[in-house]
């Protein structure tokens, strides 16, 4: 059972070491002290196996608290752990002479925590179960002359059996024995070392620091506590010992010699060192992950504070980087993961940190940075993410989007310098991705109106808030009523009416497009049946449908149940899809669009020349009309380019035999423009702005008597 002190003002930080130690041993006892003059006290009475102990505390520094703590004998051999904040090498050669036995920085790693504590009380169990052998055998040397030369030979044997580098030295500096061990470690002769100095066997350097450590043992006549040292052995390969001195006396109890022992403990050591690395890099990239980062970012805030320093924190996601591994696999997403890391860190300094968090989300750690700096870093990053990664065959070619966040004016301390690079960073995403942002102080405010929009939204699925408006599609030719675009409003409770633009573009980014464009789609085929049951004319109904749709569902399917449920007849519908909707979309949205154009429906291009117009997604996509943006027709009477821009749009739909309609018709002047070049009908507020239902059927009816009395 093992007996552990913890030394620190900090009832917190008591707490927690006194946690993590008493787990290294079942039946640990663990005596906790936030004041060093009761520890020593204590000490007076108690012999622990460990001591951890903080290094800045009020009444009494680590070091003073060592040098007290050595001057008990019974306490020279017992490891002490110093846990410091501090980076100078001052204070830790302090904590050193005082007779510091290991460090740890602040804040520590649990898992390094245990891992050397564990090691620390596995020396002491070691050194105390050698002191016990040779206290019995030096009690069976009392016997007889004949019986201390017997035992001397055991002795010997034993020592040379120990697992351990063992010899002696005198004051000299020169060699009293040496084990087999340590022999064979060296490759040299034990008869060509007793009598020679310690140099002959470590080399001058590691000779004269073994040389010295032998005269402070000779000096205080105490021992050294353990301590960490490399060794290379006849291989030539690297060893870590752990190495402990203490003094050989003789019967008069005069010192006149000095026992080191070295415990191996290269696979210990190598064995931290990869369960410390595994606990904090990530698996694929190897690079810091999140709990580094935590640990680099509060050493950053520490310097930062000492130097009054500023540094950036760049927070990057691939934009639609699932596109990469539904299209090429996961092992081809994994490859491309790691080229974006390597280039990350391309453009890094050595002082900066790249961590991967998860997934495609990485942060970058710029340090001692400006403003003006970390947006180059930002730029650089952009352009360096989009630039073409090939894979056998596969160009695959992606963008980022990166918030940026400096400290100090943007956060003070790391969960918020990083919650604040999330928002910067979504808002670039938002903004179309493929660039940088800067966190402004606006964004968390944005961002709980978005939170709430959310959940209005849901609400307003939830208890179906929504109702359609119509606007009337007009023939040019007749000026009569040929259909009608369906337009959704959302009825809320407090603000009344709103409009489209105000909640469907949030819908498209969480995704609560699909349940409202369903239902647009279901109440709109529904109402235009309606309008055939009630003897208007066959009117044809317009539906916007969302490009998520497309990924997320099947939009035939969809169609079709619905036409069943309303009865519409399918000729009767008019699905309009943006023309960058088409530009984006793949081959799978070709097929869904063919399988439609065989359930009778037609379809139209929304917004047409707004876009870089292809003849080739024309030629491919089955289109039955293209809808001229209102862009063009607003200054048609004034503006000889925009005039020219619907004659050659007129002229491209009837080549392909499409009918034209043009939006946004506002004026009697524009209605006669648009007759003359051509185009088929037309929609606007000349001719009727979005209305209820009632009021586009009273309309309609209206129309089709005028037309019986004619």
């Amino acid at each position: 059972m093992s007996v552990i002190v913890i030394l620190d003002d900090r009832a917190t930080n008591r707490k927690i070491f006194a946690k993590l130690t008493a787990s290294i041993e079942a039946d640990a006892q663990v005596h906790s002290f936030g004041d060093p003059a009761d520890a020593l006290v204590w000490l007076e009475t108690h012999t622990p196996d460990l001591v951890v102990t903080d290094y800045k505390m009020p009444s009494m520094d680590g070091a003073e608290f060592i040098r007290r703590f050595r001057g008990h004998p019974q306490l020279a051999e017992i490891p002490i752990i110093v846990i410091t904040v501090y980076e100078e090498r001052e204070f830790r050669l302090q904590a050193l002479q005082a007779g510091a036995t290991d460090f740890l920085r602040s804040p520590i790693d649990h898992q390094e925590f245990i891992t050397r504590a564990r090691n620390l009380l596995k020396l002491r169990h070691q050194q105390l179960m050698l002191a016990s052998r040779a206290a019995g055998l030096e009690r069976k040397l009392e016997h007889s002359q004949e019986a201390l030369r017997d035992s001397s030979e055991r002795l010997a044997q034993v020592i040379d059996t120990v697992p351990a580098m063992i010899s002696a030295a005198d004051k000299d500096g020169r060699f009293l024995f040496v084990n087999a061990y340590q022999m064979s470690i060296t490759g040299l002769d034990s008869t060509a070392v007793v009598g020679k100095e310690i140099a002959a066997l470590f080399g001058e350097d590691p000779g004269a620091r073994s040389r010295a450590l032998d005269r402070k043992v000779f000096r205080t006549g105490k021992p050294l506590p353990s301590y960490e040292e490399a060794i290379t052995d006849r291989s030539g390969v690297k060893r870590v010992f752990l190495t402990s001195k203490s003094p050989l006396r003789d019967h008069s109890n005069a010192v006149i010699g000095v026992l080191t022992s070295s415990l191996d403990i290269t696979e210990h050591k190598r064995a931290e060192d990869h369960l410390l690395h595994m606990a904090q890099h990530d698996s694929l990239t190897g690079l810091p992950n999140r709990t580094l980062l935590s640990d680099l970012l509060r050493r950053e805030f520490v310097l930062a504070r000492r130097g009054d320093r500023p540094f950036a924190l760049h927070r990057i996601d691939l934009d639609a980087f699932k596109n990469v591994n539904d299209a090429l696999g996961h092992g081809v997403g994994d490859r491309f993961l790691k080229g974006i890391a390597r280039r990350l860190q391309a453009l890094t300094k050595d002082s900066d940190a790249v961590a991967r968090l998860e997934g495609d989300e990485f942060v970058v750690l710029q340090t001692n940075a400006t403003h003006e700096e970390a947006e180059q870093f930002a730029q650089q990053v952009v352009a360096t993410v989009s630039q073409p990664f090939v894979f056998a065959d596969d160009l695959v070619e992606i963008t980022a989007s990166v918030g940026v966040t400096v400290h100090p004016r943007d956060g003070m301390d790391a969960q918020e310098l990083l919650k604040n690079a999330d928002l910067a960073m979504y808002q670039a995403k938002g903004d179309g991705g493929n660039r940088f942002r800067f966190y402004a102080a606006d964004m968390i405010s944005r961002a709980r109106e978005a939170l709430v929009l959310d959940s209005r939204l849901r609400e307003a699925v939830n208890q179906n808030q929504f109702l359609l408006h119509f606007q009337p599609q007009i023939d040019l030719r007749t000026r009569r009523i040929v259909g009608a675009e369906a337009l959704v409003r959302w009825q809320t409770p407090d603000r009344g009416l709103v409009g489209p633009a105000e909640f469907l573009p949030r819908a498209e980014k969480t995704g609560l497009i699909l349940p409202i464009n369903e239902w647009v789609l279901r109440e709109a085929c529904r109402e235009a049946a309606t309008w055939q049951q009630r003897g208007l004319p066959p009117l044809r109904i317009g539906v916007n449908l969302s490009s998520i749709q497309f990924q997320k569902q099947s939009v035939p399917l969809l169609v079709a149940r619905v036409l069943g449920d309303t009865g519409l007849d399918p000729r009767r519908l008019d699905l309009e899809l943006t023309e960058s909707m088409l530009l984006e979309q793949t081959e799978a949205v070709v097929r869904d669009l063919r399988q439609l154009h065989e359930l009778g429906v037609s379809i139209s291009i929304d917004d047409f020349g707004t876009r870089y117009s292809s003849l080739t997604y024309i030629k491919h996509f089955p289109i039955d009309r293209l809808k001229i943006d209102q862009s063009f027709v607003r200054d048609l009477g004034s503006n000889p380019h925009d005039a020219a821009i619907v004659r050659a749009i007129v002229s491209l739909g009837h080549s392909l035999e499409l009918e034209v309609i043009a939006e946004g018709v506002e004026s009697a002047e524009q209605v006669s423009l648009l007759h003359a070049e051509g185009c088929d009908e037309v929609q606007g507020y000349f001719f009727g702005k979005p209305m209820p239902s009632s009021e586009f059927v009273a309309r309609a009816i209206g129309e089709q008597k005028l037309k019986r009395s004619a």
